[in-house]
């Protein structure tokens, strides 16, 4: 297998790859490598978790620090672009200590914070802009940045932008770019609206298609669970209580909020992440969730897309989408870089025909199982130990009547431990902008060199901290535990979903 020496990539950014633990390149960056450091447009095909950030990221270091054109006020050199915050954040963190070593300096924009530190570094000048295009856009509208120096463009999750409408302000910003500059376009799919932009803005694009954007990974186990109305809570809340990360997706925001709230008066320290958070809160959640105070992540669609956290052992459907596309790349969450991954959906009677369709269209063959509560298949999908936290609410102190499904605890709110063989830690391109630790690419603990796990593919193990998910101490006990689990098992049942 090739090195990225032998790729191309520079020797300075090589070395600041292995001080991270990334040795082997991913299939999409030893197929597009060759082709964007030697200054042609990329078009580049590859799933989500595919380590497609670093296939663009070193081209556009090794570009800038080449051709040595110095930085100029509100004229960035280079331009990437991403459809959401998170994913932007994401991207300037893997960037941040390659363009370090190169004495280059990047800046992020988007919406929902403030623009006037945006505006200062502009102002300050800037080598590598990562941006939304909505926030980008206001700011050339006010003067405060120029696209007319920008080398070389990317453009990251095409067909996400596609999606959430932002094309006709992408064309705007790529036509104010040089027409001579290198373009690299990046995306799960090329249909629609990113051929468009194919066509318009790239020449001769050398196109590389390292995977299938309508399968799944094989490293990915998909079950169904079929279950009545009622059942729906206590069974999500057996699976969520085991150790591991994992990702519970609603159709709506309200639905989010409702469920986070359900799970954490059930004992289960869990955040949410949605459209009407503000971004500070959404920094705030993913922290949390990415540090372990929270393991569980109760989101829209929102982080179906861009939203980089090793080690989600987990991805539960709690409402199944409306097309196979979300259920793919809400379920790419999980089974990142060649790790191993499940991925489960909650069924209800009334749901079967549109859960049946939707599976065939995403091409995979899922286990149907009805399903109870206590059922021992909860605890084989989801092994472990069921732990919970005492809630910040009061809770009547009931039996639980729930038997089998993994033995239930209560302990004081550290978060929940997933034992020592299993690195807990968050690479830094994949992190929230608060987080700490490794960078690397997303990963599950993919060996590297002496068969030690690197720290960019499985993370940092670190410790758990408390804070952030509404729960306080509680003496070690199982009354505690089962109190909330019964008092949350009744919300769900009479709130309804």
């Amino acid at each position: 297998m090739s090195s990225f020496t032998d790729l191309g990539v520079p020797t300075e950014l090589t070395a600041v790859l292995a001080d991270l633990g990334i040795t082997t390149p991913f299939p999409i960056q030893g197929a597009t490598l060759p082709d964007s450091l030697a200054g042609r447009d990329v078009l580049g095909r590859g799933r989500t978790g595919s380590g497609k950030t670093y296939a663009f990221v070193l081209p556009v270091i090794a570009r800038l620090a080449a051709s040595r054109t110095p930085r100029r006020p509100g004229r960035p050199r280079a331009l990437i672009l991403a459809p959401t915050r998170e994913l932007a954040s994401q991207i300037e963190a893997t960037l941040a200590p390659l363009a370090a070593a190169m004495g280059l300096r990047t800046l992020t924009v988007f919406g929902g914070v403030g623009p006037n530190p945006q505006i200062k570094g502009l102002r300050a000048g800037v080598d590598v802009l990562v941006a939304c295009p909505g926030r980008l856009a206001d700011h050339m509208q006010s003067g405060y940045a120029s696209l007319d120096a920008v080398e070389i463009t990317v453009l990251d999750e095409a067909d996400h932008m596609a999606d959430l409408g932002f094309l006709p302000v992408v064309r705007r910003l790529m036509d104010a770019t040089p027409r001579g500059g290198q373009r690299m376009l990046f995306s799960a799919t090329l249909d629609g609206g990113v051929d468009v932009l194919v066509k318009r803005f790239m020449t001769k694009p050398v196109t590389h298609h390292v995977d299938s954007a309508a399968e799944a990974p094989i490293e990915m186990a998909h079950h169904v669970l079929h279950v009545r109305h009622d059942d729906r809570f206590p069974v999500l809340v057996d699976l969520v209580a085991a150790p591991g990360r994992t990702v519970v997706f609603t159709r709506t925001k309200r639905r989010a909020k409702t469920l986070t709230r359900q799970l954490v008066a059930a004992g289960v320290p869990a955040v949410e992440l949605h459209g009407n958070l503000a971004q500070n809160a959404r920094n705030r959640n993913l922290s949390a969730f990415s540090d372990g105070s929270a393991e569980t992540l109760v989101a829209t669609d929102i982080a179906a897309r861009g939203i980089h956290v090793d080690d989600v052992a987990l991805v539960i459907h709690a409402d199944p989408p409306v097309e196979h596309k979300a259920y793919l790349h809400r379920s790419g969450r999980t089974a990142r870089a060649g790790a191993q991954g499940t991925v489960i959906t909650l069924m209800t009677d009334d749901q079967q025909v549109d859960v049946r369709d939707l599976t065939r269209k995403a091409g995979i063959k899922p286990t149907t199982t009805k399903a109870r509560p206590g059922d021992a298949l909860l605890a084989r999908l989801a092994p472990g130990e069921r732990t919970f936290t005492a809630p910040s609410a009061p809770v009547a102190d009931e039996p639980a009547a729930r038997a089998g499904g993994g033995a239930r605890t209560s302990r004081p709110s550290r978060g929940r431990s997933r034992g020592a063989s299993r690195p807990a830690g968050v690479t830094h391109d994949q992190a929230a902008p608060a987080t700490g630790g490794g960078r690397g690419q997303s990963g599950g603990g993919r060996p590297q060199s002496g068969g030690q796990p690197a720290r960019g593919q499985g993370g940092q193990s670190r410790g758990r901290r408390s804070g952030g998910t509404g729960s306080s101490p509680v003496h070690t006990s199982q009354s505690g535990g089962a109190a909330a689990f019964s008092a949350g098992t009744r919300a769900g049942a009479r709130r309804g979903r």
